[in-house]
């Protein structure tokens, strides 16, 4: 299901598949860190937590590329909430030349968050115009080295987009990109990433 990003750490096939095919509720829900999901903590988000996250769908999205958006602005404040839970609110873009930063997340770890994390809002109604499908890999990232990627489908079109949050530090908004275009290597322009690996 997920290969490796560039980290070094050995990935548990084990746990990222439990934990992707688990149903997260707001009381227990798991987050992955450490590269490959070498260490996983289970959290829950209070009502005032949560009620940051709704917040951003209201109003509700009139069409999908809003709704993208509104997704792509609530995975960055989920990543804000849970950072200071746990630690990953340090978490730095990419993976590479960030091995003296503790808990660091590589691509697996955000692909696996990123999709508990619209399965958190799925289940509360606020993801109303997309699917979340199965994870991601692309083989061919501008290193060489494999890439993965959350992703949704537009229920209207079934056009499917990647929900990357890997391309930045923890917190920023997820990028959310056709997947073809994600495919064939897409990074945004002013990742940090360009200028850290």
């Amino acid at each position: 299901m997920l290969l490796a990003c560039g980290s070094t750490a050995q990935a548990d096939l084990k746990d990222i598949s439990r934990i992707y095919h688990s149903q997260p509720s707001l009381q227990a829900f798991e987050i992955c860190q450490g590269g490959g999901c070498t260490r996983s903590d289970i959290l829950q988000l209070t009502p005032p937590e949560w009620d940051n996250v709704v917040q951003i769908f209201t109003p509700q999205a009139e069409t999908a590329e809003q709704e993208r958006q509104q997704i792509a602005q609530a995975i960055g404040m989920l990543e804000d909430i849970t950072g200071t839970k746990i630690g990953t609110a340090a978490d730095r873009a990419g993976t590479f030349n960030n091995s003296d930063y503790l808990h660091q997340q590589d691509c697996n770890d955000e692909a696996i968050n990123s999709t508990t994390y619209m399965r958190l809002m799925q289940q509360a109604g606020l993801i109303r115009l997309h699917t979340i499908t199965d994870t991601r890999t692309r083989k061919f990232f501008f290193t060489g080295w494999p890439h993965s990627t959350a992703v949704i489908r537009e229920n209207d079109s079934q056009a499917e987009f990647a929900v990357d949050s890997w391309f930045y530090d923890n917190g920023h908004a997820a990028t959310i990109v056709p997947i073809a275009l994600w495919k064939d290597g897409y990074i945004p322009e002013d990742s940090p990433i360009l200028q850290r690996e």
